[in-house]
């Protein structure tokens, strides 16, 4: 479905932070992207995304180039993002952030349901519907966040650290949350820092080390990898 070849990237056409990263997402699959603090996994995901432009590599999703794109464009072609740090628009209210993800969309019908749609997953929204986004918790704007990226309708979610800053109830309900969304049909594209948790419920992994990929396998089999056992898993 959506598939990267050998992507570089620089900041300021001189800090190169990708090396030829290159990997693929299954349709209907939720795949892991796991790397310390530096590795390149934000700029990865805001490369596929449109907001930075590789200097080499293809983007495909569905075999049509991408990374020439502006980022409406690569919204309007089924990919929306739930960014690191959350940026939700703090002055806005609940609503209003969610019709900022559907700035894109014309058809009126469809964006009533997928506001149902959003409420069914995260209630809370729905009660704090007029409430400003800077007054929400850390939890619901997490919410709001993830819930703004649903209303463009995406094929693909690109979600960025969705349980930083969390507490571990909150962390669950974000992952329960994640599973029932890709149940429902939206294929995830997941950065987390949480390695034992994006790995319990994803499908694949890679990992991505000094901008670049250095592992990949199905989640199971890294989950008992040493290397990912040891520099992410916690284990001795």
């Amino acid at each position: 479905m959506l598939k990267l070849n050998n992507i570089e990237v620089s900041y300021l056409n001189v800090i190169r932070v990708l090396h030829g990263v290159s990997f693929q997402v299954e349709d209907g699959s939720i795949v892991a992207l796991l790397g310390a603090n530096g590795a390149g996994k934000s700029t990865t995901l805001r490369t596929i995304q449109g907001i930075l432009s590789p200097k080499k590599g293809t983007i495909l999703l569905d075999g049509e180039a991408l990374e020439k794109l502006p980022p409406h464009k690569i919204v309007e072609r089924g990919i929306s993002q739930s960014p690191e740090g959350r940026l939700i628009f703090p002055r806005m209210t609940v609503q209003e952030n969610l019709e900022m993800g559907a700035y894109s969309r014309k058809d009126k019908t469809g964006i009533a349901k997928d506001f149902e749609w959003v409420f069914n997953l995260f209630p809370r929204l729905k009660e704090r519907i007029d409430q400003k986004g800077g007054t929400l918790s850390g939890g619901e704007q997490q919410m709001l966040a993830i819930g703004r990226a649903m209303m463009a309708h995406p094929r693909i979610m690109l979600l960025d650290e969705p349980s930083m800053g969390l507490a571990p109830i909150l962390v669950e309900q974000i992952f329960t949350t994640i599973v029932e969304l890709n149940k429902q049909g939206t294929t995830i594209l997941l950065v987390e820092q949480n390695a034992r948790m994006a790995l319990s419920i994803s499908n694949r992994g890679y990992v991505l080390q000094t901008g670049e990929i250095i592992l990949h396998d199905t989640s199971a089999r890294l989950k008992e990898d040493p290397m990912v056992q040891k520099s992410y898993l916690g284990a001795n």
